[in-house]
This record gives structure tokens, C-alpha cells and sequence, in this order.
């Protein structure tokens, strides 16, 4: 004995599936590839009906499998897959060419800290004493300035004491 709502849910479920073949129909006699996905979207169900329904499973991927026939147009072309393959090779030497960078800035990076542990190399404080040679530069730089532009000043004062003493000599 079955009640109006259980009849009712396997008239629905029947209709799905008649769509469902349908669209698979139409996707066997078209040009585009052929997916749970597509599937679903073309018959208008939800991809679980899919899967939930193990015999329309098995059909999609039988379809998907298969090879294209005279009239079904390959969704693949040779071009794309070329162009797909330059990519890939792009990617690769791309990745190698970091992989490259990595290995070496590793190498350096273990370098370092296996002279460092070795005692042959630098005091630690290495950076700290290449900072302090720089400021010191700097000052060094900045007082040789001041320097110069003193002796110009002496320079130019020299000059003006020396005018006035010729003014004053050729006076008396």
C-alpha cells in the first residue's frame, strides 16, 4: 500500500530521470564534454541525483569514456593540448628556477652558520661593528666639513687682517 506522497516522489524521481537521459542524449550528439556537472546542469537536477543513482552514474561515465564519434566534435583539440604543454614547460623552468634560488640561498644560510659554529669565522657581533665603522665614517666626513670651512674662514680672515695692516702701514 502506498500513499499519494510516495507515489508523488517516484513521479518526480521518474521525470528526473527521463531528463536526465535526455540530456545525455543531446550531450552524445553535441560537441562539448560530457560531466556529472554538465549533466546536471543541462537535465536540471542536483549532481547528488547523480550519484545517488548508481545506473546514471555508470552512464555518464561511460559516455565520458568513450571515444568521440563522426559527428561529436573531440572537446580537446591538438592546439590547446600544445599550448597546455608550452605552459607546463614554462611552469617548469619557472619552479627550477626557484628551486635554484632556494637550494642556494639554503647553502649560503647553512654556509654561515656552520662557519660561525666552527670558530674560524667573525665574532657574532660582526654587524653591530660594521654599523659602528659606518657612523664613524659619517663623523669623520662631517668634521672634515666643519674643518674645511674653518680654514676657508682663517683663510679669509687672514686675507682681510693682512688689507687692513698694508691700509694702516701705507697711512702712516
Amino acid at each position: 500500500m502506498t500513499t499519494p506522497m510516495t507515489d508523488g516522489r517516484r513521479a518526480e524521481s521518474a521525470r528526473r530521470r527521463e531528463r536526465v537521459l535526455k540530456a545525455l542524449d543531446t550531450m552524445l550528439r553535441g560537441s562539448g564534454d560530457i560531466t556529472v556537472s554538465g549533466l546536471a546542469r543541462a537535465a536540471r537536477v542536483d549532481r547528488t541525483f547523480l550519484y545517488r543513482h548508481r545506473d546514471l552514474l555508470a552512464r555518464v561515465h561511460a559516455a565520458a569514456a568513450t571515444p568521440p564519434e563522426e559527428g561529436r566534435v573531440a572537446a580537446v583539440s591538438r592546439a590547446s593540448l600544445q599550448t597546455d604543454l608550452a605552459n607546463a614547460l614554462e611552469r617548469n623552468k619557472r619552479l627550477g628556477s626557484r628551486v635554484r634560488q632556494l637550494e642556494k640561498c639554503l647553502s649560503q644560510s647553512l654556509g654561515e652558520a656552520a662557519w660561525a659554529e666552527s670558530g674560524l669565522g667573525a665574532p657574532a657581533d660582526i654587524d653591530q661593528l660594521q654599523r659602528r665603522i659606518t657612523l664613524l665614517e659619517q663623523d669623520l666626513a662631517d668634521t672634515r666639513g666643519q674643518l674645511e670651512e674653518r680654514t676657508e674662514e682663517l683663510d679669509a680672515a687672514r686675507a682681510a687682517n693682512r688689507e687692513l695692516t698694508r691700509a694702516l702701514n701705507q697711512r702712516g
